[in-house]
């Protein structure tokens, strides 16, 4: 099934706010460039371009920062007087990778030898903070869960070294036939156990047999005070923006692994990922001591 035919349910279900289908973002060498406004939102955006052999591409200055995070090779990045070379990695399912934090009000520069894919998960900023490289054992890499709920967790701008203004950002790997994002939960109100971060999910699934086109399941449902809901097939370069609610899981199809790029900002200035179970869902964190994490994992090279 293509993405034309995966739009209409999404259109006539009320989902067409928030889910976004690869392609429909698309411009010049831009793969997906989703703002603050088409989210509906003011606070987290993203951007994923693609790099053609030996063609700059400057990013224009503007009021967001952002990571250069390449999905797949690798590139040079200019800006602010310096240059900085990032190896990148072969594919998202492969590797972690080395990228560069920019601040707001910076002209980029980007070029790829050979070609690449890079994603500018970004943030309104209200802060001016250093435009620096950020070598891949910056990358916080992690194990989270345990049997069918295993997944991996690779923090790039969350709770790591990294200092931003406002953007969290993260990538979650998990196996085909896990949940993921689980048990539910939710950042939309801002307390001592909880901030309110708009989230974006992109997704990329890993081919199956014979280049397969593989799929996922993504649930976002209503939290207190927020109507929302969301429950929708997506596939490699879609995207479901999260203003609110209780969002999960989000299930890899047995056969086929599945990447997301988190993406999340919010107002609070403390830059701090907190978030609430679903308190009918949150027993299920009890039952991970007597598990195993899935040999599977991790996916990816971690840092100690």
């Amino acid at each position: 099934m293509g993405h034309t035919d995966r739009t209409a349910p999404s259109e006539t279900s009320g989902q067409s706010r928030y889910v976004i289908r690869a392609g429909e973002l698309t411009h010049d060498s831009y793969e997906l460039d989703l703002t603050p406004e088409r989210a509906g939102w003011e606070w987290s955006s993203l951007r994923v371009v693609a790099l053609a052999p030996g063609k700059p591409l400057t990013v224009p200055a503007g009021e967001h920062e952002y990571l250069v995070l390449p999905l797949s090779g690798g590139c040079t990045v200019q800006a602010g007087g310096e240059r900085f070379e990032v190896a990148g990695r072969e594919s998202v399912f492969t590797d972690i990778t080395d990228y560069v934090y920019v601040p707001r009000r910076t002209e980029v520069t980007l070029t790829s030898t050979d070609g690449a894919r890079i994603a500018l998960p970004g943030a309104k900023a209200t802060t001016d903070k250093p435009l620096r490289y950020c070598p891949r054992s910056e990358v916080g890499t992690g194990l989270r869960g345990a049997g069918p709920s295993s997944r991996q967790v690779n923090n790039y701008a969350l709770g790591n070294d990294v200092e931003t203004s406002h953007l969290l950002a993260c990538e979650v790997l998990t196996p085909g036939g896990n949940w993921s994002s689980y048990p539910p939960h939710k950042h939309d109100e801002h307390t001592e156990v909880e901030r309110v971060l708009e989230e974006i999910y992109y997704y990329q699934v890993r081919a199956g047999e014979g280049d397969a086109e593989g799929f996922a399941l993504q649930r976002i449902y209503p939290s207190p005070g927020h109507d929302i809901d969301v429950c929708t097939e997506v596939r490699g370069g879609d995207v479901v923006v999260m203003p609110y609610g209780y969002h999960g899981p989000s299930v890899a199809a047995p056969g086929y692994d599945l990447y997301y790029l988190n993406v999340m900002a919010g107002p609070a200035e403390d830059s701090v990922w907190l978030m609430t179970d679903d308190p009918h869902h949150t027993w299920v964190r009890q039952t991970w001591e007597g598990q195993e994490v899935d040999p599977r994992l991790p996916m990816t090279p971690m840092n100690d």
